[in-house]
């Protein structure tokens, strides 16, 4: 029988489906799968218009059917089949669909919608298989025809015997390749996965026949095998049902089912919206990270189904960065794909979907900061970097969106607080937000910076995270109070006992010698407003605090960005008499003072000493 060319420039456009379209060869199953439901959609659609057509869903299915021996494997379905002259047109055709010729026919708006519109999708059996033979009989048809192919040398189309209506479509698999294995697609383990993962909520019953075992008669512990028809595929996704029907267990189960984490959810949200944009959602917000989660590894983004396919595994363009923890999908039937439906065109629909995720995302863990404080604790700790980052980044744009799921550990409290609870019992006479960073929180209770704020009775924000203080600075202020750390060399606190001023003016000669003694290491050296029980600190002056510059050293590209340090005294320590004796007496011994007061002082920041032999032969001199 003579060969027909395919038409729109076949073999190109044939070469490039199998080879470049779609990144995946296990995609070719999803394709068929949907253009099975789209011909069993075709009917239930004339079924509406048509009385002498009733549509009774127990006659509606796709078939799988594998058969390693022969390496075939067989899709058919039950719906609307295909004349001759619309094999022609479908088949013959590349990039010509009938679901979307019968959309626009029909002008549908509402119910069931036609998912295969690229007329593409049914060319990808072409990645797995030599050769594909197409049986079909149309509705209302006497007459059914084999289309056949081998792939960009044309096509065949003969009369043939088929008693049912419907189609058949049977796939000559390839053998296998050094890099290729395609007998997953004759296995049956492996086609049940393939089917699950995209297919799994397609709205008609996909069936095979599975191996099941049972017990032998008369035979105690032997079991026999046996081939059972079965459903593979669960056609009512979950977000499709009533909310009230719905139990915690049931979400959990979906959440373990779908492999989003180990972990059980700390919460759900449940989303339908059927309006201009219609979209249906299930959020999970995890109880922990994954382990990769902090990493250039993870991978963040939701799974995208259209009219209940998946499309795609990560949409990371749903998801905002800071909230890339979320797990879940979103399904909806008013998307725009691309020709392979592995990726979405950029379009309103999409950032409209995105908007509206987002809110309600930050809306929900607002109501769990309020209402269920225990669970938003375990997902702070797990996840509350994150959102430090999400303040961060993009020069601070999303920070009216974070700024209140944000948590410190007070020092006060003993637990973790937001700054609406800090502002709310800040005293009248306190201007700013104070806060102290370090390594962990008993460091920070320690540390002399802190001494002057705490007497005063003030709330100390403790920050023991690398972002903390970045995200601070972007933050900028809280409800129109400024963020001070307890190392700021101006902590604007009034002491009637502060005899600071005088104490600097009298030993300016002693600072100025002491500054010159490690002249390229500090600022300045000058009388401490702040320390009462320690005899030195280091302060910062500018917007780069010590902190901050241990972060960006630790960086790999460190540009050697170092906070402007100040070396501050306690004029009322024994240690400052010392000092003073030095400078009337021992220029050398006041060099040697300053020098481990200095190397003491990087200690206490968790600095290193810059020269560590150096320093030891200070402490021997000192004891000597």
């Amino acid at each position: 029988m003579a060969k027909t060319e395919f038409k729109a420039e076949s073999k190109r456009l044939l070469e490039l489906m199998i080879n470049s379209i779609y990144s995946q060869k296990e995609i070719f199953l999803r394709e068929l799968m949907s253009n099975a439901s789209d011909a069993i959609d075709k009917i239930y659609y004339r079924a509406l218009t048509d009385d002498a057509l009733t549509f009774d869903n127990d006659q509606y299915y796709i078939k799988v059917t594998p058969d390693k021996e022969n390496r075939t494997l067989k899709i058919s379905d039950t719906g609307i089949g295909m004349t001759k002259d619309e094999m022609e047109d479908n088949l013959g055709v590349i990039a010509k669909s009938g679901s979307l010729a019968f959309k626009n026919e029909t002008e549908l708006q509402v119910g069931h919608d036609i998912i295969g519109q690229f007329g593409v999708g049914f060319y990808s059996s072409f990645m797995v298989a030599d050769q594909v033979t197409v049986i079909s009989k149309a509705l209302d048809s006497n007459e059914a025809y084999k289309w056949e192919s081998e792939g960009t040398d044309g096509y065949t189309i003969e009369p043939y015997e088929k008693e049912t209506v419907g189609t058949d479509i049977i796939l000559k698999i390839k053998d296998n390749g050094e890099e290729e294995n395609y007998d997953d697609f004759l296995e049956e383990q492996g086609l049940k996965t393939v089917i699950k993962k995209y297919s799994d909520f397609i709205r008609y019953p996909i069936k095979m026949d599975v191996t099941v075992q049972q017990p032998k008669e008369d035979e105690e512990d032997e079991y026999e095998e046996y081939q059972e028809e079965q459903t593979v595929n669960n056609m009512v996704p979950i977000w499709k049902k009533n909310k009230s029907e719905l139990t915690d267990e049931d979400y959990e189960n979906f959440y373990a089912e779908k492999r989003y984490g180990f972990d059980k959810p700390l919460k759900h949200i449940h989303i339908n919206v059927d309006g201009s944009i219609r979209y249906d959602a299930i959020l999970f917000i995890p109880e922990s990270a994954p382990p990769d989660y902090y990493t250039a590894d993870f991978e963040k983004g939701l799974e995208l189904y259209s009219s209940g396919v998946l499309i795609m595994n990560k949409s990371a363009d749903l998801l905002p960065d800071y909230f890339g923890f979320v797990k879940g999908m979103v399904d909806s039937e008013d998307l725009s794909l691309n020709i392979s439906r592995e990726m979405l065109q950029h379009d309103r629909q999409l950032k409209t979907i995105a908007k509206n995720i987002k809110n309600k995302i930050k809306s929900n863990l607002k109501t769990m900061l309020n209402n269920d404080r225990e669970n938003y604790e375990k997902f702070y700790k797990a996840f509350g970097r994150q959102l430090k980052f999400g303040v961060y980044n993009d020069f601070g744009m999303n920070k009216d969106d974070l700024q209140d799921l944000l948590m410190f550990y007070s020092s006060t409290e003993k637990k973790l607080v937001t700054l609406d609870e800090y502002v709310s019992r800040m005293p009248e006479d306190q201007t700013y937000i104070y806060y102290a960073s370090g390594d962990n929180y008993d460091k920070i209770d320690k540390l002399p910076q802190t001494e002057l704020v705490a007497d005063k009775g003030y709330e100390i924000l403790y920050f023991t995270e690398e972002v903390d203080e970045f995200a601070i600075k972007m933050l900028m202020n809280y409800k129109e109070k400024e963020f001070k750390s307890v190392s700021s060399s101006d902590l604007d606190i009034e002491n009637e006992d502060d005899n600071t001023e005088e104490e600097e003016k009298e030993n300016k000669e002693v600072f100025a010698a002491m500054k010159e003694a490690i002249a390229d290491k500090v600022t300045d050296v000058r009388a401490s407003k702040r320390l009462k029980s320690h005899p030195v600190v280091l302060a910062s002056d500018g917007e780069i605090s010590i902190e901050m510059e241990k972060v960006l050293q630790s960086m790999p590209n460190n540009q050697g960005i170092n906070a402007d340090k100040v070396l501050e005294i306690n004029v009322n320590h024994d240690v400052f008499k010392s000092l003073q004796d030095a400078y009337d007496n021992d220029k050398d011994k006041l060099k040697l003072y300053t020098n481990l007061l200095y190397n003491q002082a990087l200690l206490i920041e968790g600095l290193p000493v810059e020269d560590p032999v150096e320093f030891t032969n200070d402490m021997c001199k000192v004891m000597v």
